[in-house]
């Protein structure tokens, strides 16, 4: 596809969801909280985020994770995102952050640029093998990159990434698709990432109850462990190194 018309999308998509995106998203349900508070745990533990770090947000949306890393670390945070009405929100959420329009495709920043960079759900709106060489590019030397990302191998997620009508209906833009975790390692070893990892998890629905949030959670973390039951989580972790 055309990275234009790709990016066209996006921003139209962008001004659909701006009055609700995060309930599109599934973060505004109290199982979605407990699980953007893991997610942003896991970007700040695995990529060792700290305040001496420069880093970069790309896809930030409405700033959920800016304000949690923000928060939690004290680093020199630039977001960008492509929606100017999603930024806009980003910026009310941690004014202190740096934001900025800008397509992840095709950056606007310097080489050797950032010690990390990282994102939530963005990649599989772009064009990856682009992207990659993008984050690459604006990586330091030994810079880290971690983003979280659906996986396909998960059958709701198959389902809604594969049939259009369900997709336009659960709020998808119209270019997006989900990873296939060993596929995209080849990915990142083409670019020239190393000590990747590329894992499976979270088995926490949305949708849960709040009583049963816990119980479900403890669940999810064993089977997490288990071989080949593991693979149909709903989400992976992507970390490399430059």
């Amino acid at each position: 596809m055309d990275t234009n018309q790709r990016v066209l999308h996006e921003i139209e998509h962008g001004k659909q969801i701006s009055s609700n995106a995060e309930s599109v998203w599934n973060w505004s349900s109290p199982a979605g909280k407990v699980r953007a508070e893991r997610r942003g745990n896991y970007f700040i533990d695995i990529a060792k985020i700290n305040k001496n770090d420069i880093v970069l947000e790309i896809g930030c949306g409405t700033g959920l994770f800016t304000e949690m890393v923000f928060k939690k670390t004290g680093a020199k945070l630039t977001a960008t995102d492509i929606s100017n009405e999603l930024l806009n929100q980003a910026r009310l959420k941690a004014p202190q952050v740096n934001f900025i329009i800008d397509d992840a495709m095709k950056m606007n920043f310097p080489s050797t640029s950032f010690d990390v960079v990282y994102g939530s759900s963005i990649l599989h709106h772009l064009e990856m093998d682009i992207t990659l060489k993008e984050i690459f590019r604006v990586l330091k030397t030994d810079g880290r990159m971690i983003f979280a990302e659906p996986n396909m191998i998960n059958p709701q997620i198959f389902i809604q990434k594969n049939i259009p009508f369900i997709k336009k209906l659960l709020g998808d833009s119209p270019d997006e698709t989900a990873i296939i975790r060993w596929e995209f390692v080849k990915l990142m070893k083409a670019v020239g990432f190393k000590k990747i990892q590329v894992f499976p998890y979270d088995f926490l629905h949305p949708i849960t109850p709040k009583p049963l949030i816990q119980i479900v959670n403890a669940i999810g973390k064993t089977i997490e462990k288990i071989p080949i039951f593991k693979e149909i989580a709903g989400s992976v972790i992507i970390y490399g190194e430059k």
